[in-house]
């Protein structure tokens, strides 16, 4: 590093006095980076730089970067829940609801791919910070808010194939392959994602569903 970037890194860094390092700075900083770098290529230090930080003072909030994607994981799992509950809550015919639900997860997924991935990918970054429980169970309410959606559309007989237990696991199956496959083979040469989701939404629900 040259000595004019040494200099500016330094200029850069907050003063020791100011005592104002917050965790929710930390954490945007740090969904910027791993969005525009990639998870991998993200660093604690780069992430320290950005927020204008040590690397030390950064590690006395977080142990490892893992651990700020299982904070950042969690945080978008809450708004995830908040769109399923909100949508479980109109008074729709369930199978609209099914499908809003089911766009809405597969936008969730390709707007938070690092924590999409860390959640539902067998990759994932291994952390000295244990998978948060708080994380945990808000996937499940996620998938069990959009199960009772299903459930609803299974007893009023309108399944073709099926129980309201498997048609969920199947459709949220099929949506978690358009999400983790456009963001696993980004080279692959997808059309436009808005237009395969629409396919493939159509054409589960059709083929599964009874008008």
């Amino acid at each position: 590093m040259s000595m004019i970037a040494a200099a500016t890194r330094k200029t850069a860094r907050k003063a020791k006095g100011d005592g104002h390092l917050r965790r929710a700075e930390i954490l945007k900083a740090a969904e910027r980076i791993f969005v525009a770098e990639g998870y991998e290529g993200a660093t604690i230090r780069r992430i320290a730089d950005e927020v204008g930080v040590s690397s030390t003072a950064l590690y006395m909030h977080f142990p490892d970067k893992a651990a700020i994607l299982h904070e950042i994981t969690e945080i978008t799992f809450r708004v995830l829940l908040a769109r399923n509950s909100e949508i479980a809550g109109l008074p729709l015919d369930p199978v609209v609801r099914v499908r809003m639900m089911l766009e809405a997860y597969m936008q969730w997924g390709l707007e938070q791919p690092n924590a999409y991935e860390l959640v539902y990918c067998q990759r994932g970054p291994v952390s000295n910070t244990p998978w948060p429980e708080g994380a945990t169970d808000l996937s499940r309410q996620c998938y069990d808010t959009f199960f009772d959606v299903v459930r609803e559309v299974a007893a009023s007989g309108r399944l073709r194939k099926g129980t309201g237990d498997t048609a969920a696991k199947a459709l949220w199956m099929a949506c978690h392959g358009v999400v983790a496959l456009s963001a696993s083979r980004p080279a692959f040469g997808w059309d436009d994602l808005d237009e395969i989701m629409t396919v493939t939404l159509d054409g589960m629900l059709y083929g599964l569903v009874i008008d």
